[in-house]
């Protein structure tokens, strides 16, 4: 097996019995980096020299630690960055050419407590511009193609992100999720990956998009590597007063305890008509194998899920609107032309439903049904402990297909805007491949039920092993 191939448990295992260093590890995603992003586009900034030299200082620092890594938990792992997420002295252009030249001069919080427990940043990943997409096309320097198949989308807006993370040219990666950014890019390439419950981890430092939605998290390998980051960038910060002060839990904890006893609900909106026949097989299949592995299933209904998506693109596209109003060439960044179609067409909406007039009908309506679909989910967790969905109605969808069809590429979101609505945790988890590409199933949970979603990822993972394949690259 080569290094890249490595989960970040296993890396870590290999770094503390000394099989390999910190700097042939960094160096095997390098290697692949320059093999394959020629081809693939993951990245938009490649930190070689950096990322170099932090590897020999963590093979110093391996040599004199003798108490273990409870202090540095990621001390010499090669980690991917989102381009939305702050790094000092590191390009950060949120995918868009307006901040072609920006160089922060501060981490955002995730960065830093990443840096803190040893990660070592290998560059930062190409996303959709400001994060306004569902496929990786809307970047404004070029499209991410997805490694199992370069002729189709790896989902968005963690395009690059996931992309990075499934060909091996690093062991995990940040990511944000606004609708569905995480989940989506995670379930078209074969990967886990994690919206945490809105608050749990800081955005502080993070290029906003849209702030009452906007959540951070991560693409791993397998749900351990998912667990070990979330130890890292979960908690309280004091620069981001939306952070809860909930206690954080080990969430390596519980990985193991099974699924038996547990109730599952399988909400009925989110079979619909029009959804591909085979993922919707593959959902039935993750059902099933749960309930072998001793839950018991139920079916339930969220009544408001019908609306959640008009609500989101009205509740979006205004604090886009708003947000992206501080980019007016005078501080910093390019002037407003250099926005694309994309970013343009959010502002143009959201501030047409922000405007006199129209925010009663619009945007205030949609808050009201925002607050419905939140009952909806609190009162099936009256009832079951997690729900069980698909991510996406359809298998990964070619380069160009949506292109030119804004509804289209919308409706991508249609089973992941719910939670970002709710604020509640997602988990997308692989469940085998329709048509020779990867869908995942998304697993939902109460406000801060990491923990448990992780848990019923694992076991679910470890019954099906589709997470260790990996596309033939």
């Amino acid at each position: 097996m080569e290094l890249y191939e490595l989960t970040i448990n296993e890396a870590q295992e290999g770094l503390k019995e000394r099989k390999f260093s910190s700097l042939e590890l960094v160096k095997s995603c390098l290697s692949r980096i320059k093999k394959l992003d020629s081809k693939i586009n993951a990245f938009i900034t490649v930190c070689e020299k950096k990322a170099l030299k932090q590897a020999e200082e963590a093979d110093k620092q391996f040599g004199s630690l003798d108490r273990g890594l409870n202090n540095r938990p990621l001390l010499g792992i090669p980690i991917a960055i989102k381009d939305i997420f702050s790094t000092k002295e590191i390009k950060t252009t949120a995918g868009s050419k307006v901040l072609a030249n920006y160089l922060p001069v501060y981490d955002a919080t995730v960065v830093r407590r990443l840096k803190e427990a040893g990660a070592i940043i290998l560059g930062k990943t190409n996303m959709d511009a400001w994060a306004h997409g569902s496929s990786g096309e809307n970047s404004d320097f070029f499209p991410t193609k997805n490694p199992w198949n370069p002729g189709s989308v790896p989902g968005g807006s963690s395009s690059g992100s996931a992309a990075a993370v499934s060909s091996g040219m690093a062991l995990a990666a940040t990511g944000s999720d606004t609708g569905g950014s995480i989940r989506l890019p995670a379930s078209f390439c074969n990967l886990v990956g994690l919206k945490p419950t809105y608050g749990r981890v800081s955005r502080y430092g993070v290029i906003a998009m849209a702030s009452s939605l906007d959540v951070m998290g991560h693409l791993t390998k397998d749900v351990t590597d998912s667990a070990i980051i979330l130890n890292v960038i979960a908690g309280r910060d004091l620069y981001d007063s939306t952070t809860s002060e909930k206690p954080v839990p080990n969430y390596l904890t519980n990985l193991k305890k099974g699924v038996k006893g547990l109730k599952i609900g399988i909400p009925k909106e989110y079979f619909i008509e029009g959804m591909h026949p085979e993922v919707k097989e593959r959902v039935l299949v993750a059902i099933k194998i749960l309930e072998k592995l001793g839950a018991k299933t139920l079916a339930v209904s969220l009544p408001h899920t019908k609306y959640a998506l008009a609500v989101y693109y009205i509740v979006q596209p205004s604090e886009v609107s708003s947000n992206l109003a501080r980019y007016d060439g005078i501080r910093f960044g390019f002037p407003r032309e250099e926005f694309g179609a994309e970013a343009k067409r959010r502002i143009m909406i959201g501030t047409y439903t922000l405007s006199a007039g129209y925010y009663e009908a619009y945007y205030l309506k949609a808050m009201q049904i925002r607050t419905l679909v939140k009952k909806d989910f609190e009162k099936v967790f009256n009832k079951v402990d997690i729900l069980l969905t698909p991510v996406s109605p359809t298998p990964p969808f070619k380069l160009g297909e949506r292109k030119n069809d804004p509804l289209a590429m919308y409706l991508s979101d249609i089973f992941t805007v719910t939670a970002s609505l709710a604020g509640i945790p997602g988990l997308a988890v692989p469940a085998g491949f329709v048509e020779d590409m990867p869908v995942g199933v998304q697993i939902l949970g109460p406000q801060f039920s990491e923990d448990l979603l992780l848990r019923v990822g694992y076991t679910y993972e470890q019954e099906t092993l589709w997470y260790k394949r990996r596309p033939n690259l």
